[in-house]
């Protein structure tokens, strides 16, 4: 089956066609004559010839006839429609439109017809998605696509992988004309574009006086740079004779040369609206325009010959108004932020010159010839001191080797080693005294010691510690024990008092009973209790049997 097939599902048109109803031709039959003595022909598959049968009995034989190329219908629907979409390229395709219909599928269905004819026509859902708008029965449109036919109804149609309203699609291949003959010619080439004065010192606008895109554009440049002058010159931007209007104008403030930078504008509209800024008059006055050209045209999906030829496109009037103007703001944070740098780049400056100053005089306070005078000054009071000091110490040396002399000299006289020997027998005399002193007393007291030392070891003081002790652990257990004993009983006191709390028993001492049956099951609701059943009775003291004479039900449950 065709690939077609996968992509068309539009609902019957109708009857077949009178060519799909008709049953294939037949062969054709042999000559009565050979007809008892020959079998009829077999239709061999596509492509194979049928060969006739051959009289072999009676002469003279009959002449063979000529092979027949037997087609079916889906084959010649497949032939018809690859000579079809073969032999005619993509076109575009202009008419009305009719019977639309458009199923869950999301594919488009529908006829395009003029005065003299109608065509089916298929465009589906992954074309039509790019579709601007929603056809409608009888809109007049231009569809561009390729000629195909639908093989399981042989229908002849168009298949079409773009739509646009036929207005709006002249003007948009004449747009594209012009365009490409622009393009040829090298006005949209991106090395002849200029770039915007960075302070412009006036600001030339082309566009309508009374239209909304003036009043935006100057709102802008008042609110980001309110000093700059801007110069209006009014234009048609709509009609026969605006195109005409907006390139004089333009050429006009390129001859004066008033401004700086000048900025053609429009608001948005339709492409019909807009088309004054797709003529080639305008766009070869602003090639020829002398004076940088901003061009905000329309909105920032919109875009015209002018955007192209222009050496800026802005998206839109504001968008073109912010370009030609630089923020004020931004200025002033600006040239505040270079004044800071000014200042401290100033202030390191003076800081470094003042340091270098600082430097050189003191590079030139050590080369001064006083600076060397004062230091040899200074070097010859430190050789005299020094001179000094080495006489007076040779003079102390001196002194101190007479005075040696002189004590050598007392040490070797015989009246002073006598002097010595006599001290020297004093001291001893002195050492022995004490020494023996000290001997009595350490004995002395190691004997005191060892007196205590026993007093301390005796076995009856250590017989009365341990009595004490012992007595005083006595005591200590005693009251241990006691302790114990009143907290155990204080404890059972108060595990008796729980326990005679939940007691049943203890219920029954204030005067209930616990009624059993005669299985001595606890009867605790008198609904399955019989009149007759015999029940037990367990008091306090003691026991009842008794026999049920009236069963009394509950009040809730009579209630119930």
């Amino acid at each position: 089956m065709n690939r077609e097939l996968e992509f068309d599902f539009s609902p019957p048109a109708g009857p077949k066609p009178a060519a799909a109803e008709a049953p294939a031709p037949r062969p054709a039959e042999p000559a009565p004559e050979a007809k008892k003595a020959a079998t009829p022909p077999t239709r061999k598959p596509a492509r194979a010839p049928v060969r006739p049968p051959v009289e072999e009995t009676d002469p003279p034989a009959e002449p063979t006839q000529p092979e027949r190329d037997v087609y079916t219908p889906g084959r010649l629907n497949k032939e018809a429609r690859m000579l079809l979409e073969r032999g005619l390229p993509s076109l575009w395709l202009e008419g009305e439109i009719s019977n639309l219909s458009r199923p869950s599928s999301g594919h488009w269905y529908f006829s395009l017809k003029d005065e003299s004819a109608q065509l089916r026509c298929a465009m589906f859902r992954q074309k039509n998605m790019g579709a601007r708008f929603t056809p409608k029965d009888g809109m007049h449109v231009l569809t561009r696509g390729r000629v195909s036919l639908y093989e399981p109804r042989g229908d002849y149609q168009f298949i079409a992988d773009h739509m646009e309203e036929a207005g709006e699609g002249v003007l948009r291949r004449r747009f594209e004309l012009l365009k490409t003959k622009l393009a040829a010619e090298g006005l949209f080439d991106a090395a002849r574009k200029r770039g915007l004065p960075r302070l412009p010192k006036r600001i030339g606008v082309v566009t309508s006086p009374t239209g909304a895109a003036v009043r935006d554009v100057l709102n802008i440049l008042r609110r980001r740079f309110c000093s700059i002058p801007v110069l209006i010159y009014p234009v048609q931007v709509q009609g026969a004779t605006a195109a005409g209007q907006i390139a004089a104008t333009i050429r006009l403030a390129s001859a004066r040369a008033e401004c700086d930078v000048l900025i053609v504008a429009r608001g948005g509209g339709s492409l019909e609206d807009l088309w004054a800024f797709n003529e080639e008059v305008v766009a070869r006055a602003i090639f020829d325009c002398a004076i940088p050209v901003v061009s905000g045209v329309g909105h920032e999906v919109d875009f015209t010959i002018a955007d192209f030829v222009a050496d800026v496109r802005a998206p839109t009037p504001s968008g073109a108004a912010e370009l030609v103007a630089p923020d004020c703001n931004e200025w002033t944070r600006s040239v505040a932020l270079l004044g800071r740098r000014a200042r401290t780049a100033m202030v390191r400056n003076l800081a470094a010159r003042q340091q270098r100053l600082v430097w050189l005089e003191r590079r030139l306070a050590q080369v001064h010839p006083g600076v060397e005078l004062r230091q040899k000054a200074q070097r010859l009071d430190d050789l005299e001191q020094r001179l000094s000091r080495c006489m007076r110490h040779g003079l102390f040396k001196r002194r101190s080797s007479l005075v040696e002399l002189a004590a050598h000299l007392r040490q070797r006289s015989p009246a002073l080693r006598v002097a010595a020997a006599r001290g020297r027998l004093d001291i001893a005399r002195k050492t022995l005294g004490t020494s023996l002193q000290r001997r009595v007393s350490v004995a002395e007291s190691r004997l005191r010691h060892a007196a205590s030392n026993l007093r301390q070891h005796s076995p009856v003081a250590r017989i009365a510690a341990l009595r004490r002790r012992v007595e005083i652990a006595d005591k200590s257990m005693e009251t241990t024990l006691q302790r114990q004993l009143r907290n155990l009983e204080a404890r059972f006191k108060l595990a008796a008092g729980k326990l005679n709390t939940v007691s049943p028993l203890a219920t029954l001492q204030r005067g209930y009973a616990i009624v059993t049956d005669a299985n001595g099951t606890v009867v605790t609701d008198a609904a399955p209790v019989k009149q007759g059943d015999m029940i037990e009775t367990r008091l306090a003291h003691g026991s009842l049997r008794a026999r049920v004479e009236q069963v009394v039900p509950h009040r809730d449950d009579e209630k119930q």
